[in-house]
């Protein structure tokens, strides 16, 4: 059946080419349509004569007059084609099927059900739709599909057109609110020679010009912090970074991310500085500072409580932090039935016990800070107590929805974190962290005290209430065979 829908097409657009280009470069187009709807009563008035342009998405046929709908990106307006009027009428009802681009120019008016309209003088295809746009989308529960043919569901989808305008309202708020901070926006490499900055697994690829393999970043933070010692004071990036991990809700292999890094401040300076970002990216979507996931509704007005990372963790689980071992962590762990695999250090056990105890439990906004030392090789201690990191986390939601610390600078300590971070992977930890050297010598030339913070694309699929890979135009799908 679809084949035979195609044929009909194909044989309509050599009938088309007789007499006109099915793909001309030059569209005439004087406005969207919903700027025509807003203005046609002064355009009417006027007597101006228009062309428009969009997708037919309705067409009724009655002889010798055609009435059609045509589509853009802003909304609809409806085209009337008559013998009396227009001259492309029978090219017209010979060639045009629901879903080709058109251009129609002629003079406003309304049809006797008050219906503002175009009437045609000249038609014509400006791309030929050569499939059929399903006419039942709804009616597939293919969610795959629907992700893997993510034109068709932009198209026939108005609530998922709306969720992407309401990212890029996300990130341009993200933007603003960094600029108007005054950081400076960079790029940095997406090809590194060492991995750095998060525990992640990388992708490797080889550069055939330098015949040498290399690592997709898993993370902006080292070449960013190379900038610090450079002499910028306040430098963000939003970039796609990449981490060969699990497919879940809340995990993409690729996905964009924003890190900022603020010379002279610390992770207090940056709380106050994310709380506000924040309340203005939710109240720029919603129009309020309320919204729900899962069915619990999250109130993001503030002020958000602060959560000590040692108090959660012995409120749920019993276990001290200030002494507990690795051998009881791993007991416990496997006391949750969670996967306790080779050379997982104490940090990585820590972490795994807080995700499935600690972190569901926070479900409004907060900030969880001051986690162990073993648990963020990057971070500057506390100055009250040496075994933790001037770390927080928004946590929101039972998940992570950001990060941010004082930023490392004793080049001697970062060895020395690196340094266990090597052992770990040498007993088996795929995820922990590599020696950077040349990072290790910039902070040997001297970095200033700073604070940084990241957030991803996580945090809008929350907001939305939405798994991640939804929440992304074009995710990375298997591939079809």
């Amino acid at each position: 059946m679809l084949d035979e829908i195609i044929e009909e097409r194909r044989k309509k657009l050599e009938e088309y080419k007789k007499t006109g280009d099915p793909y001309p470069a030059k569209v005439r187009r004087d406005m969207g349509l919903v700027e025509l709807g807003a203005r046609f009563d002064e355009l009417l008035t006027a007597g101006n004569a228009v062309c428009v342009a969009g997708r037919v998405s309705a067409w009724r046929d009655q002889g010798k007059i055609v009435f059609l709908d045509i589509k853009d990106e802003s909304g609809k307006f409806q085209v009337v084609l008559n013998d009396a009027e227009c001259k492309d009428l029978a090219r017209a009802q010979a060639t045009t099927d629901i879903g080709d681009f058109v251009e129609a120019c002629g003079t406003l008016f309304k049809t006797k059900r008050g219906e503002p309209s175009v009437l045609a003088r000249e038609f014509r295809i400006v791309a030929k739709s050569m499939r059929p746009i399903p006419s039942e989308w709804y009616g597939i529960e293919d969610a795959e599909l629907k992700l893997r043919k993510r034109y068709l569901d932009l198209l026939l989808n108005p609530e998922v057109r709306d969720l992407f305008v309401k990212k890029n309202i996300f990130w341009s708020t993200v933007r603003n609110a960094l600029v108007s901070h005054g950081f400076r926006e960079v790029d940095t490499p997406v090809l590194e020679p060492v991995p750095g900055g998060a525990d992640a697994e990388p992708f490797i690829t080889h550069h055939n010009a330098l015949d040498t393999d290399y690592y997709l970043r898993i993370s902006l933070e080292l070449p960013l912090k190379r900038l610090l010692v450079g002499g910028f004071e306040k430098v963000f990036e939003i970039g796609r970074i990449f981490r060969n991990e699990g497919i879940d809700r809340e995990h993409l292999q690729d996905y964009t991310q924003m890190e900022c890094y603020w010379a002279y401040a610390d992770y207090h300076d940056m709380m106050g500085f994310v709380e506000k970002m924040y309340k203005n990216i939710i109240r720029n979507i919603f129009g309020k500072l309320e919204t729900t996931h899962g069915g619990v509704t999250l109130d993001w007005s503030g002020p958000w409580k602060t959560v000590d990372y040692y108090d959660a963790f012995k409120k749920e689980t019993g276990l001290d932090l200030t002494n507990t071992t690795r051998d009881e962590l791993a007991k416990y762990a496997n006391a949750l039935k969670l996967e306790v695999e080779k050379g997982l250090g104490r940090g990585r056990l820590i972490d795994l016990i807080y995700k499935k105890t600690v972190r569901p439990k926070l479900q409004q906004p907060c900030f969880l800070v001051d986690p162990p030392v073993d648990i963020e090789p990057l971070a500057k201690r506390t100055e009250r107590d040496p075994n933790r990191v001037a770390r927080f986390q928004v946590v929101a939601a039972g998940t992570e929805l950001g990060k941010g610390f004082s930023e490392l600078n004793d080049p001697r300590d970062q060895r020395a974190r690196f340094e266990e971070q090597m052992a770990l992977r040498d007993a088996g930890d795929k995820e922990a962290q590599r020696i950077d050297e040349d990072f290790l010598e910039a902070l040997e030339y001297g970095m200033p005290p700073a604070a940084g913070f990241g957030l991803s694309e996580r945090l809008f699929a929350v907001l939305m209430d939405k798994p991640v890979r939804e929440a992304v135009l074009f995710p990375l799908m298997r591939h079809e065979k």
